[in-house]
């Protein structure tokens, strides 16, 4: 019997996993189900570290943001926002100007409902319930029209999402529209599981995932494959790295096993 509680939305199956309740499960959340926490579970007895993984990733989100307001951004896409958590793009980009507009883009009917809770009250930020995959609806949903300014550059984030797109969908091609429609001096952050920065046991971590009931299926790239989805944009210092490794501040923007910072890719690059 499906799980219920009164923060769901009417029609979610929750015995079919999600890939970012799954997520929100690793960073230690609550609105996640049995059938989430079974993946989560699973993936985390192969890979160990990998709560230690969804925190450098969301600090890397934080120090991406700032790098960007410091190049004097203050409006963002983010693509795949999902469960709202600690030290959000809007909260990060408003707490040094309060007049940033951030979008928020989510397929997840829970992240979306969530998402528009929390941004109730805020008129300089929105979520769009949409699929990256139709940049179309994306890009021309009210919220984009309503707070991105077309002529004025945009910080555009895609932590923990190309690796959920097949390579028969044409990522490079899904990125560059994105990227057509950003003008000179917006900046893309990255990123992306590393193919060659792993061992078996996060093949079959993968396996995992590639077996469930999700629609959302893992496709790990090598440096280069990654590296080509930044196709238009010019990387920054200090290039495409280690997520733990990409700017640190101070220790909690990195795992203490080194092979957890390197887990994923990370980058930012500037579209000239």
């Amino acid at each position: 019997m499906a799980e219920t509680q009164n923060w769901v939305p009417l029609g979610i199956d929750t015995n079919v996993p999600s890939m970012a309740r799954v997520y929100d499960y690793i960073l230690g959340g609550a609105h996640n189900f049995a059938a989430d926490r079974q993946v989560g579970s699973q993936i985390e007895t192969l890979v160990p570290g990998l709560r230690h993984v969804a925190r450098v990733n969301r600090r890397f989100l934080g120090r991406a943001v700032n790098f960007m307001m410091d190049q004097g951004i203050r409006q963002f896409l983010d693509i795949g926002s999902g469960i709202p958590t600690v030290a959000n793009v809007h909260e990060v980009a408003q707490e040094r100007d309060p007049a940033a507009r951030v979008v928020y883009v989510d397929k997840d009917p829970i992240a979306v409902a969530h998402s528009e809770l929390m941004l109730a009250d805020n008129r300089n930020a929105a979520v769009v319930n949409a699929d990256m995959r139709d940049p179309d609806a994306v890009l021309s949903s009210p919220e984009v029209r309503r707070l991105l300014r077309r002529d004025e550059p945009v910080g555009l984030l895609m932590l923990l999402m190309m690796h959920w797109v097949p390579d028969e969908d044409g990522p490079e091609k899904l990125v560059a529209r994105y990227r057509d429609a950003l003008p000179a001096g917006s900046f893309l952050a990255m990123t992306h599981v590393a193919r060659d920065q792993i061992d078996d046991n996060v093949d079959q971590a993968a396996a995992v995932v590639n077996r469930s009931k999700s629609a959302d299926q893992m496709h790990m790239r090598t440096h280069a494959q990654v590296s080509a989805l930044f196709e238009g944009f010019s990387l920054v210092e200090p290039g495409l790295v280690g997520c733990g490794e990409w700017r640190p501040f101070g220790p909690g923007d990195f795992a203490d096993e080194a092979s957890m910072n390197m887990f994923l890719y990370a980058g930012v690059g500037r579209k000239d």
